[in-house]
Formats: C-alpha cells, sequence, structure tokens
C-alpha cells in the first residue's frame, strides 16, 4: 500500500505482500509456519491469508490458514472492496465494492479454489507451493508519520539478494562490451 493518497492516513491495515514460494521437497516441513507465529506474536506481521497445496500421485491436497477471525475477514473484505470500489467508480463506487468484498471473505479467507489450482500448475510431484498474504503491521507507524509529515511514497520495491547479483552481473557485462 503506497502512501500517496489522502486516505492512507485512516486505513487501519499496514502495507501488504504477495508471496508465492515452491518447494520440490516432500513434505511442507513444518519450519515457515512457526516463523510466521513468532513474527506475528511480536506483533510484526498478521497472515491474513495462506494456501498451500500439495500433490502426490497426482493429487492435490490444500491446507489453509489465516490469523484473521471470520469476522476479521470480512471487515478487512469491506475496506478493501471499499478501496477497489472507490478506485474503479468514485464516491459511488464505494458502497458496492464493499459488499462485494465482504462478500468475497465471509469464508474467512481471501484465497479460493481456483487459486488452489494456480499452485497445482506450480506444484512438482510430491512436492508443495504456497501463496500467502502478509500484512506488514511494523509499518503501520512509519507509514503514518509519513503522511503525517506531508510525505508519500515515491517508490516501493523489495531488493532481494539476487537482485544485487543481477546489478553486478549487468556491470560485468558494460564492463566487457566497453573492454574495460
Amino acid at each position: 500500500m503506497s502512501t500517496d493518497d489522502a486516505t492512507d492516513d485512516t486505513i487501519p491495515f499496514g502495507p501488504m505482500q504477495m508471496l508465492v514460494i515452491a518447494s520440490d521437497q516432500e513434505r511442507f516441513t513444518g519450519q515457515i509456519l512457526p516463523e510466521f507465529r513468532r513474527l506475528a506474536d511480536a506483533g510484526l506481521v498478521r497472515l491474513v491469508d495462506l494456501l498451500v497445496v500439495t500433490k502426490r500421485n497426482g493429487e492435490l491436497e490444500a491446507l489453509q490458514t489465516s490469523d484473521l477471525s471470520k469476522d476479521e475477514a470480512v471487515e478487512f473484505g469491506v475496506l478493501i472492496g471499499a478501496l477497489i470500489g472507490f478506485g474503479a467508480d468514485g464516491e459511488e463506487g464505494v458502497e458496492a465494492g464493499a459488499l462485494a468484498g465482504a462478500a468475497e471473505l465471509e469464508d474467512g479467507h481471501l484465497f479460493d479454489e481456483k487459486d488452489a489450482w494456480y499452485l497445482a500448475d506450480v506444484v512438482p510431484e510430491k512436492g508443495w507451493a504456497a501463496i500467502a498474504l502478509i500484512e506488514h503491521r511494523w509499518a503501520i507507524p512509519l507509514r503514518d508519520a509519513i503522511v503525517a509529515s506531508g510525505g508519500h511514497a515515491l517508490a516501493d520495491e523489495w531488493v532481494h539478494p539476487a537482485d544485487l547479483v543481477a546489478v553486478g552481473a549487468g556491470l560485468a557485462e558494460r564492463g566487457a562490451a566497453a573492454g574495460v
């Protein structure tokens, strides 16, 4: 969520990250969920929704969890739907978006069966894939301070180690092309 909208100071949730991961390991080892729990217990993140899909002998099995209660999920759906509705149709779209968002999350989950099939396409046999929507709770006070100071985000990107390796490779290519 960027801070370049005047309504950001009233949004009660933090920036969201969509994370999709996969493994050819035969089982979901149980190391990831405890780490989510540790981060959630520290108030740093909240797992809005997690869908894990495994594949054995061509058969899919799905596991889903969320840190949100069903009521919180519906409230989250209302907020997200209202924002999407506002973006789609201004003030007139807010109510329709809120109703659609509430309906979408009334089962307590953002991800559904079609997302499981999407993951199934990337799950290796005897492997697993997961899609998680993570709320970064730690960033709420920072976002609010930025907005309160009149600031707004100009860019908001994750930089991974592989990105830095790619920068180095690009520099090496340019150097080789220049004869350096």
